[in-house]
């Protein structure tokens, strides 16, 4: 049995480690998701002020702190005919108090601190839906760079392979210099084309990692998912329907309403009056009462609240009421223009799309073949043939760009409703 050594065993698993490192499996948009879920720093942030909201909860419901207090008086400072008994005299009087709250204001407090960890959870929820568009955008952008990318690579090789055909020709003496010197200039193009698509890649790539906050390098990191398109549109109506239901920060404005009610309650309930009850006990061993010597009193306490009854509070949280409502139908206008304007983009994409996949590609690439298969037969002229080269690379670039306008757009209609309407 062939033994290995130990510094090749070491350098066969370092490369078998590396190979598995740099192929690993692409990331499809559930991955993307799940990691930006779990790794985006701003919406770790923003979820703990969610948390910090509902600690309020409990400060909001606590109830108020007896008073203690302790006193004594009585004490003797100076001797009395020559006799110096300081605290034979001193009595001492322990006391305690207690303010208690009427017209439930513990409860409405408690009530109003739901109310703003409701309006926190739905404006994590509304971030969350804006941090995705820009992911699902960083993630489509990939996804349209890499097809311009292979769009790009194609091109160049189908290029070089009529190049190849014309060295043999102009070695067979069948075109002359200056036609394969223009052909060989014409790969400049194809050249920087593939230059600017990787470039493109690499940029989509980083700012779907920053989104990530994920320090993958960029060639050890790839994307999959479908580029195309799906004829088929529900009617605008319904993404209405699903938006009023969906989306969070409508969900945020309503509840602001409810919570401006909640603290005009609040504010009328701390306008009545909350009476201090207080007890306490004393023991005088210097009265001349022999029964009175330990003695226990009780008193309550009632403010009168004959200038200040709250009323500008009162008043201030009526107005609040109006202007949440307000804010509140602005909002529900909001979301009616952004389904109808995300609607109406798809739409226009869907128009451009649907005669590229049912006649231009193909014509494009059937005249491309055709006048190729012509120029190399001695059928078409040079200008004929890098005509149609270029025509067919417009075409299908333009089939790329519009896919990926098409799914930015339909990132933009998830946004609008407000959830994955539109995979």
């Amino acid at each position: 049995m062939r033994r290995l050594h130990l510094p090749c065993l070491t350098l066969y698993l370092l490369l078998c480690f590396g190979r598995r490192a740099s192929a690993q499996e692409p990331w499809t948009w559930e991955n993307v998701r799940a990691r930006f879920e779990q790794n985006n720093p701003t919406l770790q942030a923003d979820k703990l002020s969610v948390e910090e909201s509902k600690a309020e909860e409990i400060t909001a419901y606590l109830r108020p702190n007896p008073q203690l207090t302790l006193s004594a008086d009585g004490t003797q400072i100076a001797p009395h005919d020559g006799v110096w008994r300081p605290f034979a005299g001193t009595f001492e009087s322990p006391g305690i108090s207690y303010l208690h709250e009427r017209r439930h204001k513990r409860e409405l407090r408690l009530e109003s601190a739901k109310k703003t960890t409701l309006i926190a959870e739905s404006s994590h929820a509304d971030l969350e839906r804006t941090l995705l568009f820009t992911l699902r955008g960083a993630f489509v952008s990939t996804l349209q760079a890499k097809a311009v990318l292979q769009l790009a690579k194609d091109n160049l090789a189908y290029y070089d392979h009529v190049l190849d055909i014309s060295r043999t020709r102009f070695s067979a003496g069948d075109i002359a210099q200056i036609d394969l010197d223009r052909l060989e200039l014409q790969r400049v193009q194809y050249e920087s084309d593939l230059q600017a698509a990787g470039e493109n890649l690499e940029n989509a790539k980083i700012q779907l990692l920053t989104l990530l906050n994920d320090r993958t390098p960029i060639e050890q990191i790839d994307v999959t998912g479908p580029y195309d398109f799906n004829d088929q549109l529900s009617p605008r109506d319904e993404f209405r329907k699903i938006a009023l239901d969906t989306r969070p920060d409508l969900k945020a404005a309503t509840e602001a309403v409810d919570k401006a009610q909640a603290d005009h309650k609040l504010a009328v309930a701390n306008g009545s009056t909350d009476p201090t009850f207080s007890a306490w006990y004393t023991h005088n061993s210097s009265t001349n009462n022999p029964f009175g010597i330990n003695t226990a009193g009780v008193s309550i306490s009632i403010p009168l609240r004959i200038f200040d009854r709250n009323q500008g509070e009162k008043l201030r949280t009526q107005l609040d009421i109006r202007r949440n409502e307000r804010l509140r139908d602005a909002a529900e206008a909001q979301v009616y223009s952004d389904v109808d304007s995300s609607y109406a983009t798809l739409e226009s994409n869907l128009i451009l799309l649907r005669p590229y996949k049912a006649k231009y590609l193909q014509q494009s690439v059937r005249v491309r073949d055709t006048i190729t298969f012509s120029y190399q037969h001695g059928g078409a002229s040079l200008l004929d043939f890098l005509n149609a080269e270029a025509e067919y690379r417009i075409v299908q670039l333009a089939y790329a760009n519009l896919l990926g306008s098409y799914l930015t757009a339909a990132a933009q209609l998830n946004l609008a409703v407000g959830r994955e309407v539109i995979p």
